[in-house]
């Protein structure tokens, strides 16, 4: 399995509806942090603060000019479905990850724990894996 080098496939692709929040991060968001939850709407997030609508992309995806780099501007602050994504080696097939490489597909089990061990400081292990 390769590095993340930061495509942005993961953001473009769930930004607009497939994220959620917990009530206690819009709550620490609502206290702390009230420039993301301006894009808080009825438990919705990255809802646009004038219209009230789902935004196509999530507002703090920023594109590196002059590269195929992505960054996050609330990195330290994004929600719990951002920072356990991935989660399985089918969600990277599915989402086109360049993470993936040929042994990856060849050994999708192997290729599980390699991964549930990059994330092991984001998110608990999938379940059977452990």
């Amino acid at each position: 399995m390769k590095d993340c080098n930061q495509c942005g496939k993961c953001c473009t692709k769930y930004s607009d509806g497939g994220l959620s929040a917990s009530a206690s991060e819009i709550e620490l968001w609502d206290v702390f942090r009230p420039n993301i939850y301006r894009y808080v709407r009825d438990g919705k997030i990255w809802m646009s603060p004038d219209t009230g609508k789902q935004l196509a992309l999530c507002p703090w995806l920023r594109k590196e000019p002059g590269q195929k780099k992505y960054t996050c501007d609330i990195y330290y602050d994004r929600p719990e479905d951002c920072r356990h994504y991935p989660v399985t080696i089918t969600q990277m097939i599915n989402d086109d990850c360049e993470m993936l490489e040929q042994q990856d597909l060849a050994n999708p089990k192997k290729a599980q724990k390699t991964l549930d061990k990059l994330m092991f400081d984001s998110r608990p292990p999938v379940a059977g894996d452990e």
